[in-house]
């Protein structure tokens, strides 16, 4: 005859029952015999009044009435392994010619007994654990019989002698799934659960499983929403004797044809236990709605988090769930682990990627790139992990010969991860094109005081600097999503370098342009040297930015630098070196000229103190580049200052006339020159004695 199922109790599902089951702790007591001794007792009556049935259950049936009179049975303990050889033998009797009858007596008795090994084994954490010949653990070994009576009683027909039996038979297995299906629950959540069994710190097996709702809302909800979960800790990996009981315990539910009920049991216990291992990272669920709303500084501390959250679960927390799922599951249909490692899988991926979708909506800003990249790199990388997964589904179900779905979920997670990985993809190269605009937009009308670096130059070289450090990645994104303008006219360009060198040239335009801000030409030509130097320091400082833009830029932009440096000393050192000559108008035929030496010295002091005055203000912050240029104006300048003191000095009268007139001695000229572009205006100094 097939097996028929017992019929499952709401006891899985009402949050009313299992709430009261909860307050009784799982304390099951035998239930007394003498409570369905009256109904026994007429049923048996009434059976002999028809002329009896069996001997079997004839005898045991006057025994029990026997016994009224007798103390109450209540008092002795049911014998589990002798009620077991009968129960045994009944099953077995079923399959022969002359079928073995069971008695409700012996039915009752067997039910008490299984309640009160239940009862027993609270609180003992060996009551999972496998024998060393493979055996069950006896408590799993009586509610497998239980089990199998209750589907044997089933299946007799209705109006049987069984009635009361079954009822109380089916009750007790339905108790018992409840008492395995808390045990499991908690067991997987943590599997230190065990280890604090032994030292007595868990109290009732089923105090950890209150924090959750209904086991099974079969009117709907995901598992993976409900909330519990333990600690906030990373759960260290289970030992091997703990998931061999996890694995005997979920053999025992499915056997008894609770799948359902164990597969749910496992997502909500593992998914609470993924989101407490996040949590523990400091990682918190937010809708895409509080993203999108969120300031910068407080989403860039998130997206942070996201990022070693997202790491945790794709190295550490999806391949411990795999192997998890794969032991626990071993020893029925390698198909229903899988399909179970999956649905947690979905559930954690989809969850922390819609963090990333929400990121991608956000308003775009160049601060955002680095980070949008750090979450392209960690997406990226997740898919060699899931196709490693999809690659060990797919040998399984060639080696079982069978269709699975496992593969086809799988591989959708992986056309989910490239999906985001393209809209990240698309956000940081959006990101970093918008330099452009930011560039055109910077149109300031101010000139920077002293022809320092401009802000815009410094912002902007540090950017790029950094950016270059992304170069793989930033290569891989243009290549997805470049700019069709730039690259299109050469097939094998890159157009990452080509988007950067066309910020740089951008960025070069403008200063040129902010450049004529300023009255002074050469001041306009210590604006460009600085920003310049500063340009071509940040990419020789930098192999990452150098091996982009490239050894011609470089020599370019240093050829520019030269240029500008002979400017600067056209514009203020040609007149002055002017002065210092003598162009037959001082000395006419042998003869000084004194009026107009006098001019010359008058016209060169005022021009250095104007120097002075106004060019100590001037600012070259690069120590090389203003060594550089007070070196190559003193090596010009002061030679000439000397010759020209040599020669005409003597024409004044020593005193009043001299001191008048030569107000500098080359020293004095030499410390003007070394006080330059320092930022500091002073006033000439007085002539040294």
């Amino acid at each position: 005859m097939d097996r028929i199922p017992p019929q499952k109790s709401s006891s899985f599902s009402p949050a009313t029952f299992r709430e009261e089951r909860l307050g009784r702790n799982l304390s099951l007591g035998a239930i007394k015999i003498s409570e369905h001794a009256p109904a026994v007792r007429v049923k048996e009556e009434a059976e002999e009044g028809r002329g009896g049935v069996d001997n079997a259950g004839a005898g045991e049936g006057e025994g029990a009435a026997g016994e009224e009179a007798a103390p109450p049975e209540e008092a002795a303990e049911p014998d589990l392994a002798m009620l077991s050889a009968e129960v045994d033998a009944f099953l077995a009797g079923r399959e022969g010619d002359a079928p073995t009858s069971i008695s409700e007596v012996t039915l009752d008795k067997f039910a008490s007994a299984v309640e009160q090994e239940m009862a027993q084994s609270e609180g003992d954490d060996d009551k999972w654990a496998v024998g060393e010949n493979g055996q069950a653990a006896p408590l799993l070994a009586a509610i497998r019989r239980i089990s199998a009576l209750a589907a044997a009683l089933t299946a007799v027909p209705e109006g049987s002698k069984f009635t009361i039996g079954v009822h109380r038979v089916t009750g007790v297995l339905h108790r018992a799934m409840a008492f395995v299906e808390d045990e499991f629950h908690t067991m997987l959540e943590d599997p230190r659960v065990a280890k604090a069994a032994q030292n007595g710190d868990t109290g009732s097996a089923t105090g950890k499983s209150m924090r959750r709702g209904p086991s099974f809302n079969h009117a709907g909800g995901d598992p993976a929403s409900d909330g519990g979960g333990g600690g906030g800790d990373t759960p260290p990996p289970f030992p091997p004797e703990t998931v061999d009981r996890l694995r005997a315990m979920a053999d025992a539910m499915i056997a008894v044809g609770y799948m359902t009920e164990c597969t749910q049991v496992f997502l909500v216990a593992r998914r609470n236990a993924l989101d407490a291992s996040l949590q523990s990272l400091g990682y918190e669920k937010a809708s895409i709605d509080d993203v999108v709303r969120m300031a910068w500084e407080s989403l860039e501390s998130d997206v942070a988090t996201w990022i070693k959250a997202f790491h945790h679960t794709i190295n550490v927390g999806l391949s411990a769930e795999h192997d998890l799922c794969a032991r626990v599951f071993a020893g029925c249909d390698a198909a229903v682990g899988r399909a179970i490692f999956v649905d947690l899988a979905r559930c954690a991926m989809l969850q922390m990627l819609n963090f990333t979708e929400a990121v991608a909506m956000t308003k775009r800003a160049a601060e955002k790139l680095f980070k949008v990249l750090d979450m392209y790199e960690a997406v990226r990388d997740a898919a060699p992990v899931i196709d490693a997964f999809i690659a060990a589904c797919s040998t399984t179900d060639a080696a079982a010969d069978e269709p699975d779905t496992t593969t086809d979920a799988l591989t959708d997670i992986k056309t989910e991860l490239a999906s985001v990985r393209s809209r990240l993809g698309e956000s940081a190269a959006a990101i970093f094109c918008d330099l452009e605009s930011s560039i055109r937009a910077d149109a300031g009308k101010q000139p920077v005081p002293g022809g320092a670096v401009h802000p815009l130059t410094r912002y902007l070289m540090n950017y790029l600097k950094y950016a270059c450090e992304y170069k793989n990645t930033l290569e891989q994104v243009f290549h997805e999503h470049h700019r069709t303008d730039i690259d299109a006219d050469d097939e094998g360009s890159d157009p990452f370098a080509a988007q950067l060198m066309e910020v740089m040239e951008l960025l070069h335009d403008n200063l040129e342009a902010k450049s004529r801000l300023y009255k002074d030409p050469a001041l306009c030509s210590i604006f460009l040297m600085n920003n310049g130097r500063y340009m071509l320091q940040k990419i020789r400082g930098s192999p990452e930015i150098n091996a982009v833009v490239g050894e011609a830029w470089s020599r370019k932009r240093s050829t520019d630098l030269r240029q500008y440096h002979k400017n600067y000393q056209r514009e203020t050192w040609s007149r002055v070196l002017t002065l210092l000559r003598d162009d037959g108008v001082i000395t006419v035929k042998g003869s000084v000229q004194k009026p107009v030496l006098k001019e010359r010295f008058k016209q060169f002091n005022a021009a250095m103190d104007e120097i002075q005055r106004t060019q100590g203000a001037w600012v070259v912050s690069d120590e090389q580049l203003q060594s550089e240029l007070r070196v190559s104006i003193a090596a010009v300048v002061v030679p000439a200052y000397r010759s020209f003191l040599g020669r005409f000095s003597q024409s004044f009268s020593a005193g009043r006339q001299a001191e008048k007139y030569i107000k500098l001695s080359a020293e004095d000229l030499e410390a003007i020159i070394d006080e330059l572009f320092d930022g500091n205006a002073v006033s000439m100094p007085r002539r040294r004695n």
